[in-house]
């Protein structure tokens, strides 16, 4: 039974892109706490844009290098598995951040042994625990606007796709592909945002100065910018993606399987 689950195409497929779906979005979680400068990265000066009246240069979260691939597995299950397929993976993966931001608290609470605090002071890190509890002890509004605008840019992505599917049918591959994404990252890129900086400082007290409304807009615009670009850059590797998958199941499999991803199947 197993090795017959196993064996099966389209079975192997889901697993394959299941795997590499989930196991982005928990290290885009982990690495997003990274800030880093696009413009110095790639060896320019920062940009000077004034965004709702608030200077932006496009510093983004790392979480930003994963993107694109948590971008081509969606609209590819999207395609195949259709909405149960992208729903069941999301709240899986959501749960599964949200068990690994359980289990960094459990981590972070242990008392560090001697030896290796030691050690990383050789290295000029005078407080290794520290440094270890800041990384991975992300604040909970960061982690419930995290979570909060994962979950609802899926759902928003999933309603997008297969709207413009039914419209365009199996032409325009481009359209359905970006076009979902786009809405649903302007979505999600503002949901974070206000969230963690905007409602969470405002609750807790606690949690920092809360951001500006016309911040949270300016950052957010900022961040849907690159998200843009990188769509559109990224609309021939959804093509490659697509040949390639059509090429592993087979025309007949392919076609049935996004029939059925449409509630087409027989």
């Amino acid at each position: 039974m197993i090795r017959t689950i196993i064996g099966d195409k389209s079975t192997r497929l889901f697993i394959v892109l299941g795997g590499f779906f989930i196991a982005n979005a928990i290290v885009a979680e982990v690495i997003g706490v990274k800030i880093f400068s696009l413009e110095k990265t790639i060896g320019i000066q920062p940009f000077d844009l004034t965004i709702f009246g608030n200077n932006f240069s496009f510093n983004l979260t790392a979480g930003v290098l994963l993107w694109p691939v948590v971008f081509i597995m969606t609209d590819i299950i999207n395609e195949y598995y259709g909405v149960k397929g992208v729903r069941f993976l999301s709240f899986l993966a959501a749960g599964l951040i949200a068990y690994t931001f359980i289990m960094f608290q459990g981590a972070i609470a242990l008392s560090p042994a001697d030896f290796w605090t030691g050690n990383y002071k050789a290295q000029h890190i005078d407080d290794a625990n520290e440094a270890y509890r800041v990384i991975l002890g992300q604040g909970s509004w960061i982690i419930i606007g995290s979570l909060a605008a994962f979950l609802i840019g899926q759902i928003l992505d999933v309603v997008v796709f297969h709207s413009i599917k039914r419209a365009t049918g199996e032409k325009a591959i481009w359209l359905r592909a970006t076009g979902s994404t786009l809405v649903s990252q302007l979505v999600d890129s503002f949901v974070v945002l206000f969230i963690a900086f905007y409602i969470g400082p405002r609750v807790s007290g606690n949690q920092g100065t809360p951001w500006s409304l016309n911040l949270v807009l300016a950052i957010c615009v900022g961040n849907y910018i690159y998200k843009f670009i990188v769509a559109v850059v990224m609309t021939p590797v959804i093509y490659l993606v697509h040949w390639l998958i059509e090429r592993y199941l087979g025309a007949t499999v392919a076609t049935e399987m996004k029939r059925e991803a449409m509630g087409k199947g027989s």
